[in-house]
């Protein structure tokens, strides 16, 4: 009897496991877009990529500064399933790092991976932080102290050591960046520890456009430069995408238009974005972080994708966010 019984128990197991392996298949296959937000979690500053066939976001991990002291990161094949890689690098290894561990950009030269950040929230000159670099053979990690210093540590034409991006064009890398209201963009020298002169003779040069806060960002679609920034304040609803286009990377840029903004049927704050368009083609997807119309928290932020358009004429039309979020877009 024991035995029959033993019997009916396994056999129930075993159907119980085979649904249960069908109903997981099942909800995956019915995963038609990524929705909004792509991740669990509170991440704000997204810096989205592409390297080889698979996309990567690099987000802040959206807490109070003084938990603000490692990143994680999310790859993904298709743009709707994501993979998280956990703590790709923190303050054990970045040793002159406290807090505020913000906003990450990242390029790949030489089969390296250079992730750029800001970090403890310099008000002045006389503090110890920055702009710093750490380095991997991986994108995703572990990542390593470059120079065992920040790179950039002074507050020049009034722009605040932060949000930093990282633009190729034409073998040249630059590094364009601020917070208080004002943008520095400056050339890299070959290595990634110092920098290369304009013509002028100047190093770091203002391309402060009209009502930018931060969060610069820079693309080339169809030979001219799109120039976005953040404006608005950061934990409040006006928080908003503007942007410029220019003939080069050093502008003149002067704002066209707000893209990006709130949403207040689906979210608010949406802002601090970047732009990743699929290689080969004329498809451009944006992805920023908003907050969720539950929360008041001003770090409760989440990072979400989108579609970017452009009209006839090369302008960019206003985003309209959504909770579905983009269909699966595998590169080719």
């Amino acid at each position: 009897m024991r035995k029959l019984i033993a019997k009916h128990y396994i056999a129930s197991l075993l159907m119980l496991n085979a649904f249960i392996a069908v109903s997981t298949t099942a909800s995956a296959q019915e995963k038609k877009t990524s929705g909004n937000p792509i991740a669990e979690g509170w991440y704000a500053d997204p810096e989205a990529v592409i390297f080889g066939k698979t996309y990567w976001v690099y987000p802040t991990y959206s807490a109070p500064y003084n938990q603000q002291v490692h990143f994680d990161a999310f790859s993904s094949t298709d743009l709707v399933n994501w993979t998280k890689h956990s703590n790709i690098v923190d303050t054990a290894a970045l040793k002159w790092v406290k807090r505020a561990l913000w906003a990450p950009a990242i390029t790949e030269k030489d089969g390296k991976y250079y992730l750029f950040f800001g970090a403890n929230d310099i008000q002045n000159d006389n503090e110890k932080g920055g702009i710093g670099v750490a380095v991997a053979d991986n994108p995703a990690g572990p990542f390593k102290d470059y120079l065992g210093k920040p790179l950039i540590d002074k507050i020049i034409n009034k722009a605040q050591p932060i949000d930093q991006f990282i633009y190729k064009d034409k073998g040249q890398y630059y590094i364009i960046y601020g917070g208080w209201g004002h943008c520095n963009i400056a050339k890299l020298n070959k290595d990634f520890t110092g920098f290369i002169p304009f013509e002028n003779g100047e190093i770091f040069k203002s391309i402060t456009p009209k009502d930018y806060v931060e969060g610069p960002v820079m693309f080339k679609r169809k030979g001219k430069y799109y120039f976005m920034w953040s404006e608005g304040g950061w934990t409040g609803p006006d928080y908003r995408v503007a942007y410029a286009i220019g003939d080069s990377p050093v502008g003149p840029f002067k704002r066209i238009s707000t893209i990006l903004k709130q949403d207040a049927t689906i979210a608010t704050g949406a802002g601090h974005h970047s732009v990743i368009q699929v290689p080969g083609t004329d498809e451009w997807y944006i992805i920023y972080h908003r907050r969720p119309l539950t929360e008041t928290d001003g770090n409760h932020r989440v990072t979400c994708i989108d579609k970017l358009y452009f009209d006839k004429d090369g302008l960019i039309k206003e985003v309209k966010i959504t909770n579905e979020g983009v269909a699966p877009r595998v590169i080719k």
